[in-house]
């Protein structure tokens, strides 16, 4: 049970290094949410066409993006998204950021062992 826990706790750390890699390499390059367009919103992390569509309608709707947070009430945007975002967004000041962002996947190893520590979690 204790290689189990070690194993879990190795792999989740591995996790959040290759998730939080991006942030060093972005150095203060971001998307002002409240005045880019559909082309500079898919410059961020997992965020497509259809999503910057969203995000632009969301923004059009309802006026400036008052907090970062409110990025939540778009379809496509959940927490896990959110966060890896964050880095990389601005609701004021120009947009700095030129080229998609593309984020590492966790290695196979982290992922199942993050789902291995959901399910226990869960029990």
């Amino acid at each position: 049970m204790r290689n189990h826990q070690r194993f879990l706790s190795v792999a989740v750390l591995l996790a959040l290094l290759v998730t939080a890699a991006p942030v060093f390499a972005a150095e203060g390059k971001t998307v002002n949410v409240n005045t880019a367009s559909v082309t500079e919103l898919q410059y961020l992390p997992r965020i497509g066409p259809s999503v910057a569509a969203k995000i632009v309608e969301q923004r059009e709707k309802s006026g400036p993006f008052k907090s970062l947070d409110d990025l939540l009430l778009v379809r496509g945007i959940g927490e896990a998204t959110y966060e890896q975002l964050k880095p990389y967004l601005a609701l004021a000041g120009p947009t700095t950021l030129s080229e998609k962002v593309k984020l590492p996947r966790a290695p196979k190893d982290a992922k199942a062992a993050a789902a291995g520590e959901k399910q226990v979690a869960k029990n």
